[in-house]
């Protein structure tokens, strides 16, 4: 990582947890992932660095109210999730604070539509480093539209999961070739 012409500092930075959603991480949804359960904690740990720093914290969830257009992704997966369900809501194990930001988004970027790019600009972050899920969907799409706004990105591979090994690990290679630094926990805290 030193060798990189982006070394990570977290000065300037902000954590990005993208959709840490029951809809993913109950066991009895039918969107439920396996391979996020060992994100959690890890994603704690970059949780409690960013607020012993003082760094801003975003989190995101994806979630579509009554009469919004879900647009292609809903006729894509057949399936969205609703404003004010129980599968929208954060899961406890990360509950943001009060004065921490929640983005309500309705499409894989969580810059599409939302007020992303304005809370960034406000607290001056020059990088962001992205965890959460789905690596290969809104993870990626995320650090790649953050990359074309000039932002350096830090993807956490051992902080983002998604459905499928393969699709995780072509997401960060693909990632890792023109968009985003590839980082563990350990290396950002």
């Amino acid at each position: 990582m030193d060798t990189h012409p982006f070394p990570f500092t977290p000065r300037d930075s902000a954590l990005l947890v993208i959709d840490m959603q029951r809809f993913f991480l109950d066991k009895g949804s039918h969107a439920y992932l396996p391979m996020a359960k060992p994100i959690v904690s890890r994603i704690r740990k970059l949780i409690k660095f960013y607020r012993a720093k003082g760094l801003p914290i975003i989190f995101t969830r994806h979630a579509v109210k009554k009469g919004e257009d879900a647009g292609i992704m809903a006729r894509w997966w057949r399936d969205t999730i609703r404003e004010g369900t129980p599968a929208s809501r954060i899961i406890p194990q990360l509950k943001p604070l009060k004065n921490e930001l929640v983005i309500r988004k309705t499409r894989y970027s969580a810059f599409y539509g939302t007020r992303l790019a304005e809370v960034l600009k406000r607290h001056k972050a020059r990088r962001v480093v992205i965890t959460g899920v789905l690596t290969h969907l809104c993870c990626e799409t995320t650090a790649r539209d953050a990359f074309m706004r000039d932002y350096e990105v830090y993807f956490v591979t051992d902080a983002t999961a998604t459905d499928n090994r393969d699709l995780h690990l072509s997401s960060l290679k693909t990632l890792s070739d023109g968009f985003a630094i590839p980082v563990t926990t350990k290396e950002i805290c």
